[in-house]
């Protein structure tokens, strides 16, 4: 793939330029994104075209962050905290950690996003909306060219989905912070520190229970004073909007088609239905 190894090409050559040389380049997540461990020195670079990315967001809301002692993953500490261009990419760097256990526990979970939603009220900076994300789901559904692989009906039903929940949601007026946005296990890792969270990008305002709609259902039980009715209506919008990215004309997630046409399924079902835990919109 031409465009993989010109993203590689460009990670390796900046880590090079600032005395971090590449041995080799391991692949840990491909898809609108690329995430690397570079070895061996051990840095962990995010990449993306430039332009189709929120790099200098990220890495000052990860900074600021750091600073109030929020669960994330600290910025590679070798270097400047900059985004670094070469070759039309983006790339920023970052500490990699070796995966302490499997996975975290529910209660761990929890605590850690709990300790990340505290930490994001101490810190004061312009960020999106969640409705934002609403707003680019709904315009995917409405335009045939942006989505000419969904069914008519279900273009429709979606349609109808979004906006009734974006209402239901904006009647609770629910008190708002500023939110991960995509909190989900795969933005989590088990460290010898404890989780950290990774993957700021899709930050924005809300209500909590729009971040906990991205979470298991168990982790959920173990956060303190969740509004369940907002949180159901919540995980039914998140699960409208994967649904509607996973039918983009331009989408890469791996299998987004039959992910698409899984979500639309338990979308039909109703608030009992219960989405994945390993959706991204990346």
């Amino acid at each position: 793939m031409p465009e993989l190894t010109r993203a590689i090409a460009a990670a390796t050559s900046i880590t090079g330029s600032l005395d971090l040389p590449a041995e080799d380049a391991i692949v840990l997540h491909n898809s609108n994104k690329l995430a690397l461990r570079l070895t061996p020195y051990d840095v962990f670079a995010r990449v993306a075209p430039v332009g189709e990315e929120v790099a200098a967001f990220e890495v000052e809301l990860a900074q600021r962050l750091g600073e109030v002692g929020a669960p994330v993953a600290a910025l590679e500490p070798r270097v400047d905290p900059l985004v670094y261009t070469r070759d039309g990419f983006a790339v920023t760097l970052w500490t990699y950690y070796e995966p302490a256990t499997p996975q975290v526990s529910p209660a761990d979970y929890a605590k850690a996003l709990e300790q990340l939603h505290a930490g994001m009220r101490k810190v004061d900076l312009a960020s999106p909306h969640f409705s934002d994300r609403i707003s680019e789901a709904e315009q995917i559904v409405a335009d045939p060219r942006l989505s000419p692989e969904l069914p008519e009906a279900d273009r429709v039903f979606l349609g109808d989905r979004l906006r009734s929940l974006r209402q239901a949601i904006d009647e609770r007026g629910a008190e708002e912070q500023l939110l991960h946005g995509e909190p989900h296990p795969g933005n989590l890792l088990s460290t010898t520190y404890g989780p950290l969270f990774i993957d700021f990008e899709t930050c924005c305002r809300g209500p909590v229970e729009f971040d906990l709609a991205h979470v298991p259902v168990a982790v959920c039980e173990h956060y303190p004073n969740v509004d369940q009715e907002l949180l159901d209506d919540c995980r039914q919008l998140v699960l409208a909007m994967v649904a509607a990215w996973r039918w983009d004309v331009g989408d890469q997630f791996p299998n987004g088609r039959r992910f698409g046409e899984e979500f639309l399924r338990v979308l039909r079902e109703g608030p009992l239905g219960r989405p994945s835990t390993r959706w991204s919109a990346e």
